[in-house]
Parts: structure tokens; C-alpha cells; sequence
């Protein structure tokens, strides 16, 4: 398994993932993680959770990853297709503002991704997607009508959703990610929530 650390690429083998791991309870996998900065500001304020971001996109993490936490993990890997490692691992699994192919598997129910969300959630796993207009725009949707597809396709594979919630700017500006500040300054500050578990 590939692992990232500032501009360095490292191998992460079975039982060094194991050691990393030993000790929590509750592990978070944030998909498509971007510049990692969720990922490292979820793992500062809980220390009691082990925290593991995945992207394709190496550049992007190079800041991020750079800092020394011992339950903060980034690694490289498509979302379409995890690592084996990951087998039943996740009590938490959040998406924020995807795009790409990402995006586009939540929209088309694509079964590498579904399979792969589910294969990798413990019994009773949250999942938490947060959405943005413009992604959904550019995959022909709008943010309402796209956040009922996802929602649609997520029930049909199992996982048992809330109400999906209107996030407005207020709470945009305070979610800790880069894609929401600037969403919360652009031209149409809003975003639809996802939350719910693994049935």
C-alpha cells in the first residue's frame, strides 16, 4: 500500500498498517481527500480516532501530510478501487465535495464504488457526502436534483440516509475543508448534506 509523507512516497506493508492501527477503536476514511487538510484537522481535535485520507493525486497532499500525527494516515490509492487492506475497517466514512470519478459513481451508481464503500465499512458504519452545485453542474445535474440521485442510489445499496440538509454559507465557512471556504465566497454559496449509516 502506497502512503504518502511530505514529498516522500513510502511502502506500507499488512503488519506495518496493523501496528499503525493497534490501539483505536473508531477509524475515519475520508475519500477523495484532496490537499488532506479535513483529514489533518479531524485527527488534531480527536486523537482518539485514527484518521486515513485516500486520493490519486499525490501533489495536492504534500503539505498536509507533512505533519507528524500518529493517527493521521494519507494514502495513494483510485477510489474505484481501495485497498485490500481496508477490508471491513472503517466506523465512519466521509466524502467532501466530490468531483471526477468519484462524483460521477455516486450520480451513475457505479458498482466498483458502491461495492467498495460498502466492503470497507465495519458493521454500523456513518457516512457523511457533502455536495457542492458547481461539481454537480458539471456532471449535469443541479444541487438539489443531483442530491436526490446520490441519495437514491446510496439507499439502494443499503445505507439507511437522514433527511438531506441544506448547508448555507454559515456553516460552510466553518467546515474545514479549502473547497468549502471558497465555495462559501463564490457565487453560490451553498452545499446539500448526506448522513446516515451502513443498514
Amino acid at each position: 500500500m502506497e502512503t504518502i509523507r511530505g514529498k516522500m512516497s513510502l511502502s506500507l506493508n499488512w503488519n506495518e498498517f496493523q501496528d499503525r492501527l493497534a490501539g483505536y477503536t473508531h477509524i475515519t476514511l475520508d475519500l477523495g481527500t484532496g490537499d488532506g487538510r479535513f483529514v489533518r484537522t479531524l485527527a488534531e481535535r480527536q486523537p482518539e480516532r485514527f484518521v486515513i485520507g485516500v486520493d490519486a493525486c499525490r501533489e495536492n497532499l504534500r503539505q498536509h501530510s507533512r505533519i507528524n500525527l500518529p493517527n493521521m494516515l494519507f494514502v495513494i490509492a483510485c477510489a474505484l478501487e481501495l485497498p485490500c487492506e481496508f477490508g471491513g475497517l472503517f466506523s465512519h466514512i466521509t466524502i467532501n465535495f466530490p468531483w471526477g470519478s468519484i462524483l460521477k459513481g455516486l450520480m451513475v451508481r457505479d458498482a466498483r464504488l458502491m461495492h467498495g464503500l460498502a466492503s470497507v465499512s465495519a458493521l454500523n458504519a456513518k457516512i457523511e457526502i457533502n455536495l457542492n452545485g458547481g461539481a454537480l453542474a458539471e456532471a449535469g445535474s443541479n444541487l438539489e436534483n443531483g442530491a436526490g440521485i446520490i441519495y437514491e442510489n446510496l439507499s439502494r445499496c443499503g445505507w439507511e440516509l437522514k433527511p438531506i440538509q441544506l448547508m448555507d454559507q454559515d456553516v460552510l465557512k466553518m467546515f474545514p475543508t479549502t473547497w468549502a471556504r471558497r465555495l462559501a465566497h463564490g457565487r453560490d454559496p451553498r452545499g446539500m448534506a448526506l448522513r446516515g449509516r451502513r443498514a
